[in-house]
């Protein structure tokens, strides 16, 4: 596996390539594995990682085997690829990698270097048409482009549409919901979030012109939060048309009731499709949803909570569910970005919910340095560390709740300090 990962980690000097024709060859000399996939098609700014959670989790409560495409990964390149509740085994990453090695020679020899994130693509799609009766497939970025969008899905869902890697996708909500509109395939059902009206015109246009039946939140199904219980939430979902159906959550955050609608909306257009389901299996599947580095707790003396907020739609959600959970607590936040992320207003979000917010570093190229974040430092309340083991190792105080949160890179590294020193 390490020269593998030395491997891979020379492919990203290739940056992020948009395009599909790497892949697309990358593909035909595996023979197609993406034909062979039963697969649900996930894009979206934020609720990727829940939404795709929660539908595996449904379809695992009912017996069937389920592999999850994701990114980024908090496990290192194995946890790209989810099979049941476990990264693939390092045996089947292997078998993988020696079927796909040959193809990506043959590519090299052509000048169209395949990159770190279409290889291991290709190793899912692989895996998955053998082993995975459905596969979720988590787009990386965007959708018209990205990587993932060579597979013909049975479902296409879009949680999401805000501003975020802009540089790739553009700068206005229209231009982001062209790509994100650009995984719906002809007459394949889509199923939509809470999406601004500007990307909602986007994406109906692109259905109707693939003839594709659309599901949108707020209107064809519905949900209504109901009072808490035991720190859980709780909603009531309800198909138009059928009678309402009553579901409690396990993780934190309104903004999960939202995700938690489009899986079972997927579910339910699986069961018309023929796939025998159990409602009663899937609201129980759903109450223990849990979602490693989405408002984690990872420890509890002192309390530590790690969470991958990394733009500001996330940021917004992630301050709601502080303020919700927390309301009267003592609360410190350590916050770590990409520079190349909207960093003046995600700063400019979390000053009023935090006592003290400490901005760091992390080690990779795209990390904010310690000179692009002094900017922040306001006496007091914003300061830059260095170091964010130190910063870690000052949260000591048994009153206050420690908040993590940035990029997924940056909560990966934290995940896997904290889990070491806790052992």
């Amino acid at each position: 596996m390490k020269q593998i990962e030395s491997f891979l980690t020379k492919r990203k000097k290739l940056g992020i390539k948009p395009g599909l024709e790497r892949m697309e060859l990358l593909l035909k000399l595996l023979q197609h594995p993406e034909r062979q996939l039963t697969a649900i098609h996930i894009a979206g700014t934020n609720g990727k990682g829940s939404t795709s959670e929660y539908i595996k989790q449904g379809l695992q409560a009912n017996g069937y085997t389920v592999g999850v495409f994701t990114s980024p990964s908090l496990t290192g390149l194995r946890g790209h690829i989810v099979f049941g509740n476990k990264p693939i085994s390092e045996k089947s990453f292997l078998a993988s990698w020696e079927e796909v090695y040959p193809a990506i020679e043959s590519l090299d020899e052509k000048g169209m270097h395949p990159t770190e994130f279409e290889i291991l693509t290709a190793i899912a799609f692989l895996f998955f048409s053998r082993h995975a009766e459905i596969a979720v497939i988590e787009a990386g970025m965007g959708g018209r482009e990205d990587t993932t969008n060579c597979l013909h899905p049975i479902i296409s869902i879009i949680t999401t549409i805000a501003k975020d890697h802009t540089a790739y996708l553009g700068d206005t909500i229209t231009d982001i919901a062209s790509h994100k509109a650009g995984i719906i395939k002809r007459k394949t059902p889509v199923i939509i979030g809470e999406l601004p009206q500007e990307a909602k015109d986007v994406v109906k246009d692109e259905a109707v012109s693939k003839q594709s039946s659309i599901y949108q939140l707020g209107k064809q199904f519905y949900f209504r939060q109901l009072p808490y219980s035991d720190n859980q939430l709780n909603m009531e979902w309800k198909l138009a048309g059928e009678k309402p159906i009553q579901l409690t959550l396990s993780m934190c955050g309104k903004h999960q009731l939202a995700n938690a609608s489009l899986a079972l909306m997927a579910l339910h257009l699986l069961r018309q499709k023929g796939l025998a389901l159990d409602l009663v299996c899937v609201q129980s599947a759903f109450k223990k949803v849990q979602l490693e580095g989405r408002f984690e707790l990872v420890s509890q003396q002192p309390l530590v909570i790690v969470d991958g907020a990394h733009n500001p739609e996330g940021i917004k959600a992630f301050k709601e569910t502080v303020e919700s959970y927390f309301p009267n607590r003592e609360r410190h936040l350590l916050f770590a970005v990409f520079k190349d992320k909207d960093m003046d207003r995600m700063i400019g979000q979390l000053q009023h919910t935090f006592t003290s917010i400490n901005l760091t570093t992390f080690d990779h190229p795209r990390a904010a340095s310690v000179r692009e974040l002094q900017k922040f430092e306001v006496k007091n309340k914003i300061q830059v560390h260095p170091s964010w083991i130190k910063a870690v190792k000052r949260m000591n105080s048994q009153e206050a709740v420690y908040f993590i949160t940035g990029s997924i890179h940056f909560i990966s590294l934290v995940r896997a300090y904290l889990k070491q020193r806790n052992k």
